[in-house]
């Protein structure tokens, strides 16, 4: 089976806004946005499909980082790992990369749930560190997206696209 690609992104830097989910991007959050396309752009990383939280912050994150028209998902926002297992689990067979665009605790969560601890040491340390906004982790899957579960994903990479 060939293998899948998870991309979990933590949105970029976010303002505040009287309701949570109204909060915009900032001027920093935007430019680093710009940077996440660029960064999957270079390491041939392009998503089939983007799951999105419809909070403004995280849709402004696609946005600027480009690529696919994203779906947004309700359950993302939930920031739980259970919602985000299951709206992995639902992606179609024929997805080979798979976006989720979300918040913390749930994505940083998620990565570690699923690292099977076989992957790169270096991305394993960034992404334990308190996975900052625009935050990038990569996950390689030998599995269908449908039988995701702890231990199924390799760590392979991760960064802070602008942030240096």
């Amino acid at each position: 089976m060939p293998t899948r690609r998870l991309v979990l992104v933590r949105h970029a830097e976010a303002g505040s806004a009287a309701v949570d989910a109204d909060r915009p991007l900032t001027a920093t959050g935007a430019q680093r946005a710009t940077a996440i396309g660029a960064w999957l752009a270079d390491h041939g990383l392009a998503p089939a499909q983007a799951l999105v939280s419809p909070a403004r912050r995280t849709v402004q994150t696609w946005e600027r980082a480009g690529g696919v028209t994203p779906v947004l998902d309700p359950r993302v926002q939930d920031n739980t790992v259970e919602a985000l297992l299951a709206v992995v689990r639902e992606t179609p067979d024929e997805v080979d990369q798979l976006a989720v665009v979300g918040h913390n605790p749930s994505i940083s969560v998620l990565v570690a749930l699923l690292d099977d601890g076989q992957g790169d040491d270096a991305a394993r340390r960034g992404s334990a560190s308190g996975f900052p906004a625009g935050g990038v982790a990569v996950l390689d899957l030998s599995t269908p997206f449908s039988d995701v579960s702890p231990g199924a994903a390799r760590l392979s990479a991760f960064a802070v696209p602008g942030s240096d």
